[in-house]
């Protein structure tokens, strides 16, 4: 489950800014739509899924135009970003924070001649399904090199809020960190956004105060990284490859590929086959799944290093 968010009446104006990656305006390409809640170039969870778009513009070409609005706010504010959407004709609309789905279940019913997919959530209807990635074994993946990193044992944790997607995340982190450092704890500061960089920063920087000497996030934005930096201590990100934020600190990190489920659903909608449903998407490396580096711990034992996670825990289809 993903998003619950509150943001200001005002952050309506920043919700009609988007844009377009095909000109094609021919009554034969089909017109896709991502509805984003953070910016597309917030280097985690809103990127990952642009890059999806994105992907699914470069396979399809002439045959799509893809569209996206970024900065929503979750709750009411989106009904109006979705009518819009489906007013400009797009007959499929992708709904990336949880805290759009009411929103999307209504537009489901008020429109039952598009077709709606939420990248999280647990409502369905005949034109509304729902997709995840299932993250566990990623993240546990990634707590095996926070814990082969740490010496002390203490591994910090800057989470969003306290729902079960984000509870199973620290949980799988923390069992991977045990697996190669027993014994090892996970300390978590919340702090109740999905995407505010200083607020980020400052929870991490806290958790550094507290003699913590890994982070991992689940945060959108690669502000914990940040903070690992100016403390010279390892960190392991989320979302999207945030390596080049911190190379000297990165570990590893869970990365999503949305790529080829989006693309196989607008192509479903193109030839009719298209099914409402909920998907797991599993964790598998496919051809175009990217590697992001790994850095070893110079500190880890040999016997610890045959255990850590590969180059970049990724989730494809």
């Amino acid at each position: 489950m993903r998003r619950l968010t509150l943001l200001a009446l005002a952050a309506i104006a920043v919700a009609a800014c988007g844009g377009s990656s095909n000109n094609n305006t021919g009554s034969t390409a089909l017109k896709a739509a991502w509805v984003y809640v953070g910016s597309s170039s917030d280097a985690g969870w809103t990127k990952a899924h642009d890059d999806a778009r994105v992907y699914v513009q470069q396979q399809l070409g002439s045959q799509v135009v893809t569209t996206f609005k970024e900065n929503v706010p979750e709750g009411p504010q989106a009904s109006q970003v979705i009518d819009d959407l489906v007013k400009d004709g797009n007959k499929i609309i992708f709904g990336t924070s949880f805290g759009f789905q009411d929103q999307m279940a209504a537009a489901a019913k008020k429109y039952p001649n598009v077709y709606f997919e939420m990248a999280t959530g647990f409502m369905l209807d005949k034109n509304l399904a729902e997709f995840f990635g299932a993250a566990e074994d990623a993240d546990y993946l990634t707590g095996m090199a926070a814990g082969a990193a740490t010496k002390s044992g203490k591994i910090g944790f800057v989470a969003p809020f306290p729902i079960p997607e984000v509870i199973r995340e620290i949980n799988a982190f923390t069992l991977g960190a045990q697996a190669t450092h027993p014994g090892a704890t996970v300390q978590v500061v919340w702090t109740t956004t999905w995407f505010d960089p200083g607020k980020e920063k400052k929870a991490a920087e806290s958790l550094i105060a507290n003699g913590v000497d890994v982070l991992g996030q689940g945060q959108d934005s690669p502000a914990t990284g940040e903070a690992a930096k100016a403390a010279k201590i390892k960190w392991a990100g989320y979302d999207s490859d945030q390596t080049s934020f911190a190379p000297d600190q990165w570990l590893t990190g869970t990365v999503y590929h949305w790529g080829p489920y989006e693309l196989g659903r607008v192509k479903a909608v193109m030839n009719g086959s298209w099914k409402s449903g909920r998907t797991a998407l599993s964790t598998s490396r496919h051809s175009e799944a990217r590697s992001a580096p790994r850095r070893r711990p110079r500190s880890t034992p040999r016997r610890t290093r045959s255990r850590r996670a590969p180059s970049t825990s990724s989730l494809d289809r």
